[in-house]
This record gives structure tokens, sequence and C-alpha cells, in this order.
């Protein structure tokens, strides 16, 4: 069974200065590289997308940085999920459409790495997915915590990635990725 790549939150609202600094300059060349495959295999591809609820969020639903980044734009029939919490799980119809099409592994990149992809990661290995989270192909950014000390977004990812590892997905890169999805 070929895999589905789910893309998780890539929208254009992540470049605006309201996040602060990103990590993984990398990122949407990985994506990229990760998509093109994807199509090529004839493998599912999935997006979600976040409609913030958040006052002042580049990605409330009514802003222009709500929309998906043309680089990873669903093309032909690709499903579009949208939420408004962490998870792709949540408020959404992305169990039954993953239950229509037999349940394949899960290959999960997209933003952030410590939030909505950490979340959808957790969730997918908690319901029994076999889940990948790719570990450049995922970003997040700077935060600080509840006592003003920041956090810079490598930290940030690099936690993520630990806490994931092994517990709920296996953490891989983009070119081990690659090697699940062939025609």
């Amino acid at each position: 069974m070929k895999p589905a790549l789910l893309l998780i939150d890539i929208q254009q609202g992540f470049d605006e200065p309201y996040w602060g600094i990103r990590n993984n300059p990398n990122f949407e060349d990985n994506i990229t590289t990760l998509l093109s495959h994807w199509r090529q295999c004839g493998a599912p591809v999935i997006h979600v997308k976040h409609n913030s609820t958040t006052k002042g969020s580049p990605l409330r639903p009514e802003l222009p940085g709500n929309a998906i980044y043309d680089f990873a734009k669903p093309i032909h029939d690709e499903p579009v999920f949208e939420k408004n919490v962490n998870s792709a799980f949540i408020g959404t119809k992305l169990s039954d459409h993953l239950t229509s099409i037999a349940n394949p592994p899960l290959v999960m990149v997209g933003m952030t790495s410590d939030q909505c992809v950490n979340t959808t990661v957790r969730m997918a290995g908690n319901l029994g997915y076999e889940s990948y989270m790719v570990s450049d192909a995922t970003a997040t950014f700077n935060k600080s915590d509840h006592n003003g000390k920041t956090f810079s977004a490598d930290q940030l990812h690099e936690a993520a990635l630990t806490s994931i590892h092994e517990e709920f997905a296996m953490v891989i890169s983009t070119q081990n990725a690659l090697k699940l999805c062939t025609k």
C-alpha cells in the first residue's frame, strides 16, 4: 500500500513577521520535492488547512495568509481538510477519508513541527496509523515560555522531533521519505 502524504498547514500566512524567526530554510524545497514525488508515484496526497480563530492571526479564513502556498497548492482531486484546532483529526472528515482509501501509512509534513504537525502526528500514532514525521519538511518559529524565556526555533523543532520519534511515529528525512513511495 502506498503511503499518503499529509501536508499540514502549508499556508502563506507563515511568511508574516507575526510568527518571528523560523528554522529550516530548506522547508519549501523539501515539500516541493516530496509533493512532486508523491504525485509521480500516484500515491494519495492530502492537504490540511488551518482556519485560525485567534485574533490577529494571519491564518484567519478571511485573510490572504489563509491560502495554501503556491508550491503546495492542491491539484485535481487532492482533498483539503479545514480545521480550527491543532489536530487534523478533530472536527474534520480526515479519518473517514483515510478509511475510504484503506488507512494507508501517513507521511506528515508542514507547519509547525511543535504544534499542529506534532499534535496530528501524536493522534495518528494513537489511532493506530503507521506514521512518519519528516524532520526537514517541517518547521517552526522562536517562542517564549510562560516566564518570558525565549527558545529558538531549532530548539523547539528538535524537542518536538525527539518527543515524537519511536513513540508516536518514526522521524525520517526527506530522502528517506522518498524511499517509502515507489511506483
